[in-house]
């Protein structure tokens, strides 16, 4: 549901079969590299203070 929840598709989508697991795979690991991605920012941001 992370997709969904973040706006990158609509449920209806999800139930219709317009997108597949490929699809849904690629946008959970964007949103894990993103994430990641912030995690390293605020870590980095911390130590510099």
């Amino acid at each position: 549901m992370r997709p969904v929840l973040k706006g990158m598709c609509r449920y209806e989508s999800l139930k219709d079969g317009t997108l597949d697991l490929a699809d849904i795979a690629l946008m959970n690991d964007a949103l894990d590299v993103q994430a990641d991605n912030q995690r390293l920012l605020d870590e980095k941001m911390k130590n510099e203070r």
